[in-house]
């Protein structure tokens, strides 16, 4: 079982930057492939990014590329820079225990309970 808990969220203007972070407990989280989402009320969750287990290998929405940045060391980072109103939304850390690295995945077991971001014009 793993517990994932997201951190670092909060209210900036456009063209500020952002980073959140992902602690995981209850595994071994070296072995886990990553990923950040976002969703806003009325809409699907969005996959926005996810990294590798070994952080060697990371996929980004098209709608974030040359934005934000991905990494990982203890924890899961997302730094997000140049924000835009569009961002908005509550960002969910999720994981799923892999060692493929092949491409971005969409499914995953464990989901943190999600930290608002709100990008204002």
């Amino acid at each position: 079982q793993v517990q994932l808990v997201e951190s670092g969220g909060g209210l900036v203007q456009a063209g500020a930057s952002l980073r959140l972070s992902c602690t995981a407990s209850g595994s071994a989280f070296s072995s886990y492939y990553m990923g950040w989402f976002r969703q806003v009320p009325g809409k699907e969750r969005e996959f926005v990014a996810s990294i590798s287990w070994s952080g060697g290998a990371v996929w980004y929405s098209d709608s974030v590329k040359g934005r934000f940045t991905i990494s990982r060391d203890g924890a899961v980072y997302l730094q997000m820079n140049s924000l835009k109103p569009e961002d908005t939304g509550v960002y969910y850390c999720a994981a799923v225990e892999t060692y493929f690295s092949g491409g971005p995945l969409y499914e995953y077991t464990y989901w943190g309970q999600g930290t608002q971001v709100t990008v204002s014009s």
